[in-house]
């Protein structure tokens, strides 16, 4: 797929229909999913309206990790094969991947001061998510710190790659260290969906609908980028002919 769009007039025909389409695909679920999450779908029993807040809460933590996941991919493809068009999409999935693990933890404690009366504890989930937002700032402020354009590059996608090894931890904190705040998958598992039809709808447009907003969004930072990289060096390619 890098091999294919490698080539900057691939690039921009795919980019220039698939902006538009995400863009459009993630307004009409988005709205549909705060619809029928807000006004469609029942007060739970237990936790009353503030079970809205999971219609958001679950897919910026959902994002939060996809996108480091393909930052982390990205880099390691950049790392091995020095694919220009790897590490734009890694330095432009980055500030779209900590606005969503910041939304998943400032969601997480709306939720968690109406549901245990606190907005913060230290529990594996909050902790590791937390570092995974950490992660993607520190990425950005290596790549900004750095001012030699290859090694800047080079550097912040061994840090990519370093912090994959924290996905696992994310997922699967609840079962290793017997979560009691966070309760374990109920949408992916093996038996079905654990909860009732009334909430997964909504949570499922939500869902989708966030992660068409998140392609928009790269796909909108990576047309930008090469253009101005291919501004750049034309600026360049001028000032050297002066």
């Amino acid at each position: 797929m890098f091999s294919y769009l490698a080539n900057p007039q691939r690039f921009e025909k795919f980019a220039r229909i698939a902006i538009p389409v995400c863009g459009v695909l993630a307004l009409c679920l988005i709205i549909a999913g705060l619809w029928v999450g807000l006004f469609a779908s029942p007060v739970d029993r237990y936790q009353g309206d503030t079970i809205r807040i999971m219609y958001v809460h679950v897919p910026a933590a959902w994002l939060g990790l996809a996108l480091y996941f393909a930052m982390g991919g990205a880099s390691f493809v950049y790392f091995i094969w020095r694919h220009n068009l790897a590490d734009v999409a890694a330095a432009s999935i980055a500030p779209i991947g900590a606005v969503f693990a910041a939304l998943c933890l400032i969601s997480g404690s709306l939720w968690g001061k109406t549901t245990w009366g606190t907005w913060w504890v230290w529990d594996a989930r909050l902790t590791s998510m937390l570092i995974q937002l950490l992660l993607f700032l520190g990425y950005i402020a290596l790549r900004a710190a750095i001012e030699e354009e290859r090694l800047a590059a080079r550097s912040a996608a061994i840090l990519a790659m370093v912090g994959l090894v924290n996905l696992p931890i994310v997922r699967f904190s609840v079962e290793w260290w017997d979560g009691i705040l966070h309760q374990g998958a109920t949408v992916f598992r093996a038996d079905g969906p654990a909860i009732h039809g009334s909430q997964l709808l909504p949570l499922a447009l939500m869902g989708i609908g966030f992660t068409f907003l998140a392609g928009w969004m790269v796909l909108y930072r990576m047309r930008s980028a090469i253009l101005t990289r291919k501004a750049t060096n034309l600026q360049r390619l001028r000032e050297a002919r002066a």
